[in-house]
């Protein structure tokens, strides 16, 4: 049976449902659309545009017998976590295999729904809490008509942004990165979604770079005249980044520092650097890299004209990142396991990455000029109990199917992850789960004179130049651990600063 044969199910007869029944009508490559599954009694019985609306969905799914082939496609964007689980194990236990989920309702509840929007479900849909509505169109009233340059576009963070901006009605949109692949993906699938109608009409601007090329950067910034950066480029993985700590700086501190003083130069009108919860007394070189993207951040604010703000956004983790504990466990379940947690007392907090994208694209137009700002994560999650949920997703079970194996915290790791300083404050702001830092935390330390002194680890060049010091890791180290006291304290505890 070829795909244009197999019968699709929409749950959900409501407006993004029929959008989506709409949509494959129109293309009929997809198959055809055999009913609406719904709960609604005063349409359970009647056809929309021929099609008949069948339900309760608990109490017909089992009934339909559906053939491999056939499709469940969720399109109750409103849906909550708890509600999209109990349909999804319902149409699981009625043989379905393919089973398929529209993005939340933040991003087609003032547009509309297109086939092409919807993706395999996953176990982001069904874990943690529902994600805080967002009417993209209002939150991106303010880069309408604008240019917007996303570095990282090809990242989980960047690309997700960079979905979310397609429906904001900016007229350029700028994917800055230093992989090819990556910002390819990302670039194809924007043109994609364009010509199943999905956004508006923005030109889309692939551009291959390097941050941490300053006369590069700075001619970037000047010839594209972005009116807003967001900027989520960085080296992230912890473990990865304990080994390479000079690449760790020279990418993400002096990378930023090249974007900042770019923007300051050529009035770049809106700048968001996406910081994360291991800057907060940092144990790590990474952590130590984003807390001094942070005090770069604020110190640029401080030379900012009156028609610019430069802000951060900071959160901890979020769902599904590449190189994340999800797909590594996804991928550990399909191998027939073991599934690795460090610790049973780890935990994190955790975001799916559309709501951290949805809130920052917020704090980017609500955001005040030197502000800090946090993302409410709720309450932290045992990486324990994160593990048994994927593992039950899967269809299996703990110890009987599948073991988890206990490997012990990796360099620069702590069980767990503050997301603020006591004397940062956090305070509630007019948009929910968005806080308001307090800046009040000093540093011991001349940021300029720390810089001055890393600039020659990082980078060779100039008469001067002293390649003892060029990629010297132990130097590296000792000159951050003196300027951050947690990292020094880390190190000693631990034993793993070498």
């Amino acid at each position: 049976m070829n795909r244009s044969e197999s019968k699709l199910y929409i749950i959900g007869a409501g407006f993004a449902g029929q959008m989506i029944a709409d949509d494959i009508k129109r293309k009929k490559i997809f198959g055809k659309t055999t009913a609406f599954l719904d709960d609604d009694k005063n349409i359970i019985g009647a056809k929309i545009d021929g099609v008949p609306v069948l339900g309760p969905i608990e109490n017909i799914a089992p009934a339909l017998n559906p053939a491999p082939t056939d499709e469940a496609i969720l399109a109750i964007p409103s849906a909550g976590v708890e509600r999209i689980k109990a349909i999804y194990e319902t149409l699981k236990k009625s043989g379905f295999v393919k089973i398929k989920i529209l993005p939340a309702i933040s991003q087609v509840v003032n547009g509309t729904a297109h086939l092409v929007q919807a993706r395999e479900i996953d176990p982001l849909d069904i874990l943690g809490r529902t994600p805080v509505t967002i009417s993209l169109k209002e939150s991106l009233a303010y880069l309408r008509g604008k240019r917007v340059l996303i570095t990282g576009a090809g990242g989980s963070i960047g690309s997700e942004l960079s979905r979310q901006l397609l429906s904001g009605g900016a007229e350029r949109l700028y994917l800055f990165g230093h992989g090819e692949n990556s910002i390819y993906q990302i670039d194809r699938e924007l043109r994609l979604l364009q010509q199943e109608g999905v956004g508006e009409a923005a030109t889309i601007v692939p551009i291959i770079g390097d941050m941490k090329d300053r006369e590069y950067t700075r001619y970037i910034i000047k010839q594209t005249k972005c009116d807003a950066i967001f900027h989520c480029a960085a080296y992230k993985h912890v473990p990865m980044m304990e080994e390479n700590p000079v690449a760790a700086v020279e990418n993400n501190v002096f990378g930023t520092k090249n974007l900042l003083d770019a923007a300051l130069e050529f009035n770049v009108k809106r700048f968001v650097l996406i910081s994360t919860d291991k800057a907060v007394q940092p144990v790590s070189v990474y952590g130590a890299s984003k807390y001094l993207c942070e005090k770069l951040l604020l110190q640029a604010s401080e030379k900012a004209k009156k028609s610019q703000s430069f802000m951060f956004a900071r959160f901890g983790n979020v769902l599904g990142s590449r190189g994340s504990i999800l797909p590594l466990f996804m991928e550990q379940i399909k191998n027939g396991g073991p599934v690795t947690v460090t610790d049973p007392k780890m935990e994190r907090y955790f975001m799916t990455i559309p709501e951290a994208c949805s809130l920052v694209l917020q704090i980017g137009g609500v955001g005040v000029n030197g502000e800090s700002y946090l993302l409410d994560m709720g309450e932290p999650i045992k990486i324990k109990d994160l593990a048994e949920q994927i593992i039950k997703f899967s269809g299996l079970e703990v110890g009987k199917d599948i073991e988890i194996k206990y490997t012990g915290a990796r360099k620069g790791e702590r069980l767990t992850e503050p997301l603020w300083l006591k004397e940062e404050n956090p305070e509630p702001t007019a948009f929910p789960k968005v806080l308001r830092m307090d800046n009040s935390a000093k540093t011991d330390f001349s940021l300029d004179e720390l810089l001055e002194k890393l600039w020659p680890i990082c980078f060779a060049g100039g008469e001067s130049a002293d390649f003892k010091l060029y990629r010297n890791a132990k130097e590296l180290k000792s000159l951050l651990c003196q300027a951050i006291p947690s990292l020094k304290e880390f190190y000693e505890k631990s034993g793993k600063g070498e």
